[in-house]
């Protein structure tokens, strides 16, 4: 019989390109302290290389004290392509605690209930830890979708509901419909994920014909919506946090940021040394020449 263990580790090793893999062994050796390099978002899915490759960066030590993960952004000229790369990274530890809900961040969980790719890892115990980690992740997720959902319904009625109360509360502006994109990149993942990770946290159900009733004691069903509404309040405060150190600690944020302007608006902005210094201070000036060259481009169109 499939278990959840079968389905995580079934993902986590699905092929990447080689372009993902040449990323991943480049951030790797930066460092003895990293013990695994996770893949994931659209690119995952897609195959493609096009925008930005997003990565997380697992390293050993015990939990950080303060705010995570460090975010920095790379640029790879490999295979006669140029690669841009975020890299999220913080201790597995830390990681293992969050995926388990046994913080009050939302984000770790939620995101990696979405497929991911352990794309490099130090050894086979890591590759172990990093697997029930990723299988704690979608426990949170279900157990949290069992009370926050339907009384019952389908998979991805679950789901939707779920991703749309997590969207609230991370301060996260999400397209109307976000929900139904990521599900329906893979439905049939979803639909078998979901009973399988409440059998994993212990939850019993009805399965009907493929409409789900999970049977929570009305104390548990309590206690879960308490607990979320801990983490409803705590979302957006963690998330402006967040922010705000990011802004002062993005390594390659202007370089990041430079390239998202041209991207969307079309307009080239040189990336001088003092831009690349000062992102923060840099950015009124690199907005006025968006604003300007536009504004130009308008005004020849008339």
């Amino acid at each position: 019989m499939i278990t959840l263990g079968d389905v995580v580790r079934r993902q986590l090793h699905v092929p990447t390109i080689p372009a993902v893999r040449d990323v991943a062994a480049l951030l790797a050796e930066g460092s003895d302290d990293i013990v695994a390099v996770l893949f994931y978002g659209s690119n995952l899915r897609t195959g493609a290389t096009e925008g930005v490759l997003d990565f997380y960066v697992l390293t050993a030590g015990p939990p950080e004290r303060g705010m995570w993960p460090t975010v920095s952004y790379r640029e790879f000229d490999l295979h006669g392509e140029t690669l841009r790369a975020k890299i999220a990274t913080m201790r597995l530890a830390t990681f293992a605690k969050a995926a388990a809900a046994r913080t009050l961040d939302t984000t770790i969980w939620t995101r990696f209930v979405q497929p991911s790719a352990l794309v490099w890892v130090r050894d086979p115990d890591t590759a172990r830890q990093v697997a029930e980690a990723i299988a704690d992740a979608a426990k949170s997720a279900a157990r949290f979708a069992a009370a926050l959902g339907p009384e019952s319904g389908t998979a991805d009625e679950y789901w939707r509901a779920l991703f749309r109360q997590t969207y609230a509360a991370e301060l996260r502006v999400e397209r109307k419909g976000r929900e139904g994109q990521i599900l329906g990149f893979d439905p049939v993942r979803y639909a078998e994920l979901l009973p399988l990770a409440w059998t994993a946290d212990g939850i019993a159900f009805r399965d009907e014909a493929g409409m789900l009733k999970p049977d929570l004691a009305p104390a548990r069903h309590r206690a879960l919506l308490q607990a979320w509404a801990r983490r409803r309040r705590a979302g957006k405060p963690l998330n402006i946090a967040r922010l705000v150190r990011a802004a002062f600690t993005f390594e390659g944020a202007a370089r990041y940021g430079i390239w998202k302007v041209e991207r969307h608006t079309g307009v080239a902005v040189p990336l001088t040394p003092w831009r690349e210094k000062h992102p923060i201070l840099a950015a009124p000036g690199v907005l006025w020449r968006v604003w300007r060259a536009r504004a130009q481009t308008s005004e020849k169109t008339v």
